[in-house]
């Protein structure tokens, strides 16, 4: 039988890693760390494969997932203890809400990962790329820091290159797919596990990388 939602939400309630809807850190992430490395964002991390993938592959760098599903959070919280990993932790929080966790330049860099791409019109605003969610980020990276955006999905995809054009914004790699031009090791070789699906059934995996002015 499974851990039930309810144990998992409790473990997230004394998880010394897990910041559930209050910015207590805003200001003090590096005291937190015990270091001053660079702080890197992975938004709507969901299993958080990237906040890990990356984590043990850089431990001169912070990571940082943030998703709303705790049920998720408690799967790579617990992995990050399991593994002993001192570089990471969780927001459960809305993604617009992340400018009230963090000073302005505080975050070196955003990954957005197979975030749900809201494929019908009427919910553009909530593609983590428009230009509400945009605005936010700027709050909190610093100048000329990087956002990464990998999706199956030609709608976000597109819907974010159109959404620069109109947004004072550098794009500095776009791959439209990603495997066929052979760029997945430039992007760590990390797999999440929604991407593992959506290469079974197929589907290309695109990339953007970059940067807000």
């Amino acid at each position: 039988m499974g851990i039930g939602k309810l144990v998992k939400y409790e473990a997230l309630h004394s998880n010394p890693i897990v910041f559930e809807k209050a910015p207590v850190l805003k200001g003090k992430w590096y005291d937190f760390f015990k270091n001053q490395h660079p702080i890197i964002l992975e938004l709507a991390c969901g299993k958080g494969d990237y906040t890990l993938g990356m984590a043990r592959l850089f431990p001169d760098k912070n990571f940082i997932g943030v998703d709303i599903k705790g049920n998720r959070i408690w799967s790579s919280a617990r992995i990050t203890v399991l593994e002993n990993l001192q570089n990471v932790a969780f927001i459960r929080d809305q993604i617009d809400k992340i400018n009230e966790y963090f000073l302005p330049g505080d975050i070196e860099e955003i990954w957005i990962t197979f975030s749900d791409p809201f494929p019908k019109n009427a919910d553009h605003r909530r593609r983590l790329t428009s230009k509400k969610f945009l605005s936010v980020y700027k709050q909190v990276i610093k100048k000329g820091g990087l956002i990464h955006l990998k999706t199956d999905s030609d709608i976000l995809y597109n819907y974010t290159k159109q959404v620069l054009a109109d947004f004072p914004s550098v794009i500095f790699k776009d791959y439209d797919d990603v495997y066929g031009m052979d760029k997945n090791e430039e992007l760590f070789g990390i797999q999440t596990y929604y991407e593992k699906m959506h290469l079974n059934e197929s589907r290309t995996i695109k990339y953007l990388c970059f940067t807000l002015s």
